[in-house]
């Protein structure tokens, strides 16, 4: 009887709460679409309580006949999941809308379809979403347009290393905000963001006093509008480029004071950039315990995170070599081998080995490497043995690196003949031009003509202002991109980078860059007290922001290092003399 009593109360029990939660849900639903959304928002990273919301939403819209809210409602569910299931709710949302001329759906949902695949490192799907709701917004939603526009720039710069392309992309955000009230609660946060995106790439690029300008305009508007991560991020930013100026105390001052605000934050990958650059700032002042104190804590981030850009990677060959001059066999194979993880994951994710590593550490030393200290830690008992061993595997290493030196050294002589030959040929072949113009290029320049789309006039207006530019030496210009030279042009940026791609067929950058090192190789040729300079002095005389991207490029074209080029120049008088 007792039983019976029990089971019953429980029962009565369990059907109250059902129908508490079947009232809540009902409730719920008597609420209008945008009730339910602040309430969503207003308990955001609480997922529990955001899901009943998320659930009625969807609920009401259905009942409503509502695609677009319909939308919208798989779109905040797809919030408060992760991976294939976040997918398939952003599946549905792009279902629904697919057809309609929403200002913000589908464009949302393939945008945010764009940042799983970015967290499952598959970029090419990232970019491809990215694009198709860049594309969508294009056409009716301008602000939505520019903040997928800076989505894109963030990956190219961030996770492919692709600087230059994504400071034009970051640029063009930038100006669509000048007219806006980028305090109020709409722009603020997408209008900082390409502040510090910019702020970045300027960093990246070792253009440091444009990175500090952008931080301290981003400093400014983050403190205006009490965005108080902002704020820390622009002081740790410009921190990391005061070591780039070689102000260390000063960087260090900046890191430790936007460090426990990004902490606070939980914004890991902030945090593994701060011990980074907190590394950074000892290693310059000499500092190596503190420089292996921070490296291990960029590690101990990465372990938790499993996430990592190359950027940051420079800290691992740092902990080897340092454990390796300790003796500590087991620390230096314990940071080989993440080190070796690591790029094995930046490979498979980016599809290919960054310069960075490949410079760094070159990978079949690596393995050697990890295989010795593994069997010397197991095996410590036959030192005789491994010794001869590692003579022997010294000498092979040896031979092989000279017969490689030996290959390389072939290589670039016959690139540096090579280029002194072109140089004969190329004037030979202008003389020629002169005298008779090709009929086949003729041809072919009328078949582009047809393909590209643009009105012949115009093409030949704009190849004809491409021609006085070249003349002119207006490439030595720096800075230079393509929405300056299309403002000189008086025309559209996309008619000039169409035209480059299909008269001179190469991308904008990779046509100013050969023009500034064919008058390179001529310049250095001709003029001997050009080649007194030191590589960064030729970098801005041609047209290059610094000696990086000036040797980068040179190497690009020829095949060779502009120092190489240089004493192979001064070989060749010396022997004519």
């Amino acid at each position: 009887m007792m039983q019976r009593k029990y089971l019953l109360s429980l029962f009565l029990s369990l059907f109250s709460v059902f129908l508490s939660a079947q009232t809540k849900k009902s409730n719920l639903t008597q609420l209008s679409f945008p009730e339910l959304k602040e309430l969503y928002w207003k308990n955001e990273n609480k997922i529990p309580q955001q899901l009943p919301y998320a659930n009625a939403y969807l609920h009401k819209a259905i009942n409503e006949n509502e695609p677009v809210e319909r939308a919208r409602a798989y779109f905040l569910l797809s919030l408060l999941t992760e991976g294939n299931k976040a997918l398939v709710y952003l599946d549905s949302s792009i279902t629904y809308t697919k057809n309609l001329a929403d200002p913000k759906f589908p464009a949302f949902a393939y945008s945010a379809k764009g940042h799983v695949y970015k967290k499952q490192f598959k970029y090419k799907e990232a970019i491809d979403n990215f694009l198709i709701a860049e594309n969508i917004a294009r056409q009716n939603n301008q602000d939505l347009y520019y903040e997928i526009k800076f989505t894109i720039a963030a990956l190219r710069s961030e996770e492919l290393g692709e600087v230059d392309e994504a400071l034009i992309l970051y640029k063009e955000c930038f100006e669509h905000y000048t007219n806006k009230d980028v305090r109020s609660s709409v722009y603020s946060y997408p209008y900082q963001l390409v502040l510090f995106g910019l702020a970045d790439a300027y960093k990246a690029l070792n253009i440091s006093d444009s990175a500090t300008y952008y931080n301290k305009k981003g400093y400014i508007e983050s403190k205006a509008t009490n965005s108080q991560l902002a704020n820390a991020l622009f002081t740790l930013n410009e921190g990391a480029n005061l070591i780039f100026k070689k102000n260390f105390r000063a960087a260090l001052d900046s890191i430790n004071i936007a460090l426990p605000k990004v902490i606070s934050f939980k914004d890991k990958g902030n945090t593994l950039a701060a011990y980074y650059y907190t590394a950074k700032a000892y290693d310059g002042l000499n500092n190596k315990e503190k420089t292996v104190e921070n490296f291990i804590k960029v590690d101990s981030v990465y372990t938790i995170s499993k996430r990592i850009t190359p950027e940051f990677m420079s800290g691992y060959p740092y902990l080897i070599s340092y454990f390796k001059n300790k003796g500590d066999k087991v620390n230096q194979l314990k940071y080989l081998t993440k080190y070796m993880e690591i790029d094995s994951i930046l490979q498979n994710n980016y599809k290919e080995l960054t310069k960075k590593l490949q410079y760094e550490y070159d990978m079949p030393n690596l393995i050697l490497e990890k295989e010795n200290l593994i069997k010397s830690l197991q095996k410590d008992n036959s030192k005789s043995y491994w010794s001869i061993g590692f003579l022997i595997l010294i000498v092979l290493a040896m031979a092989g690196f000279s017969f490689y030196q030996y290959k390389v050294k072939k290589s670039y002589r016959a690139r540096f003949e090579k280029i002194m030959q072109n140089s004969v040929e190329k004037t030979e072949k202008i003389e020629t031009e002169t005298i008779q113009e090709q009929p086949d290029v003729l041809e072919a320049n009328k078949s582009k003509t047809d393909s590209i789309g643009i009105n012949e006039n115009l093409i030949n207006q704009i190849l004809k202002k491409l021609d006085d530019f070249e003349n002119t030496k207006g490439f030595l210009e720096t800075n230079i991109t393509i929405q300056t030279l299309s403002d000189v042009f008086e025309t559209n940026n996309k008619y000039v980078s169409k035209i480059v791609n299909v008269y001179k067929e190469k991308t904008f950058i990779q046509y100013v860059n050969d023009l500034r090192i064919d008058y390179a190789l001529t310049s250095l040729k001709e003029d001997f007290r050009l080649r007194k300079y030191t590589i960064q002095a030729l970098a801005i005389e041609f047209g290059f922001n610094n000696a990086e991207s000036f040797s980068a490029a040179f190497h690009k074209k020829t095949g060779i290092k502009p120092t190489y080029f240089l004493k192979q120049l001064e070989e060749t008088k010396s022997i004519k003399d």
